[in-house]
């Protein structure tokens, strides 16, 4: 199976300063370690503690040669604030700082640390340097509280890894008037992500090349056990499929050069169908469930989005098109009264068949009804079968993008809401999305920052790690789904 989100392997150094007792920060660091094991988190606990500068490379370089690849660093006490923010100049990767809370008013003489204090030089100094770090929203805690901080900055710490060592191969430019999935590079270098272009004649060559490929019938014998009897309409098709499937993994493996990780935008229509013989949609889905996610239309910015999605979740993720209001009598009938949402709250989101089928209640193979109008008259379908339909399973999820505008500036969304256990009716990877507020996010948000029509989708709530990896990269302007009474900065209070 291909190996494509970063594992997180974690160290922890302890800081102090040189007037207070030593000893407080090594035996609160310790019981932090105790406490990621009870939880099964492990963790590598440094035993140089840092008073001075001398002393952050020979602790950085024990977790290092530990093999970690992210940090926290904690206040046992106040701590020295030059070298306790040179810590994360030195180590080179994802970085959290926390504090310790004071144990007891009992002991308030020789046991205080003072580390709440200490924590808002270390932001200054911080600042002062321009290093970004991981600061939680109370940063301040007992152990079991520091543990729980710790668990929640692992899923942020794999996101950071993967962006870091990321390379996003594509293939053919965006179709006609799909411009709205516009890519200026130049964010993503700022990002430090890789891109590779190509042409889709490079991806036809290759796929070619891989005719007769001696592995084809494992490939499609799988494709056949993970759809099974009922989802396997066209088997035919199966062999085309794992033939393409072959090739994306291998030019994967062949042009990753010195990233670890790869995810795909790839251009699916109009050409596509005819020159391959299928549409692209299923194995699409197949690599997305397998943390390699592949964008439809070219949406480079859709594809890191996915990508950063996957590596907070461990999970299947994919992409959509915010697609359609839900028709006023559907509403009605099975989500008003039920559900607590308005109309407004609640869209359709769609696309022809990337979603893995993990995350559809019942999906199958077919054909794509829009592509079979244009490209096969509305005939019986050939080259236009390949999509993976069916209704996406209900549960939280958790819309947003990352995307670069014209100007090569960067911004985001983010949204929590659930897939309604609601039939569409309808054709495609499909399911009725409510969103707290969203008509109002769709104004002021998705409408008024001109955002595309894509939205990476996330099976969870997952806003919390989200916006925390944003904010590490530096993101000027997150936006979410505001609440009623807080009013977006181009919204009309008289409306």
């Amino acid at each position: 199976m291909f190996n494509n989100l970063p594992v997180v392997k974690l160290g922890i150094i302890s800081v102090s300063r040189d007037c207070f007792v030593i000893s407080l920060s090594e035996r609160r660091r310790k019981a932090i370690v105790d406490s990621c094991a009870a939880g099964g988190c492990e963790i590598v606990e440094s035993k140089v503690t840092v008073e001075n500068e001398t002393d952050v490379r020979k602790a950085v370089k024990e977790v290092r040669d530990a093999g970690c690849n992210a940090l926290v660093v904690f206040l046992g006490n106040f701590g020295p604030e030059t070298p306790e923010t040179l810590i994360a100049a030195e180590f080179k990767g994802p970085v959290m700082y926390a504090a310790a809370a004071e144990e007891s008013g009992k002991d308030l003489l020789g046991g205080r640390g003072d580390a709440y204090c200490g924590m808002l030089n270390c932001s200054y100094n911080l600042g002062l340097r321009r290093l970004r770090a991981v600061i939680p929203e109370y940063p301040v805690g007992t152990a079991e509280d520091i543990g729980r901080m710790i668990a929640d900055f692992i899923p942020v710490a794999r996101a950071l890894l993967g962006i870091s060592s990321l390379k996003i191969i594509t293939f053919g430019p965006r179709p006609q008037d799909f411009f709205a999935c516009n890519a200026p590079v130049k964010a993503l270098y700022d990002l430090g992500v890789e891109i590779q272009e190509n042409s889709e004649l490079d991806l036809l060559v290759s796929y070619k090349a891989h005719t007769g490929d001696e592995r084809i019938g494992e490939v499609a014998a799988d494709m056949a056990r993970e759809l099974g009897h009922e989802g396997n309409q066209y088997p035919d098709m199966l062999p085309r499929m794992a033939q393409f499937e072959l090739t994306l993994l291998d030019w994967a493996e062949q042009n990753r050069g010195m990233r670890n990780y790869v995810a795909f935008a790839n251009k699916c229509w109009p050409a596509f169908p005819k020159e391959f013989g299928f549409e692209p949609c299923y194995v699409n889905s197949r690599l997305a469930s397998r943390g390699i996610p592949v964008a439809c239309e070219v949406d480079i910015y859709g594809a890191l989005s996915e990508y950063i999605g996957a590596c907070v979740t461990g999970d299947a993720v994919t992409l959509l098109d915010i697609n359609n209001s839900v028709p006023r009598d559907l509403f009605d009938e099975l989500i008003r009264g039920t559900y607590g949402y308005t109309l407004q709250d609640t869209f359709i989101g769609f696309h022809c068949g990337n979603t893995p089928l993990c995350k559809l209640s019942k999906g199958k193979v077919n054909y794509q009804l829009i592509q079979n109008r244009l490209l096969e008259n509305g005939g019986t379908p050939d080259f236009t079968r390949g999509t993976l339909e069916g209704d996406i399973a209900p549960g939280k999820i958790t819309f947003f993008r990352l995307h670069s505008n014209a100007d090569t500036s960067l911004q985001a969304y983010i949204a929590q809401g659930e897939v309604l256990p609601v039939p569409t009716g309808s054709f495609g990877g499909i399911g009725v999305f409510a969103i707290p507020e969203m008509g109002r996010f769709y104004r002021h948000v998705l409408i008024e920052k001109r955002f595309p029509h894509h939205g990476a989708v996330a099976f969870g709530h997952v806003g919390k790690a989200l916006f925390t990896v944003f904010d590490y990269l530096g993101i000027p302007d997150i936006s979410f789904n505001q609440p009623k009474g807080m009013l977006y900065r181009t919204e009309n209070p008289f409306a």
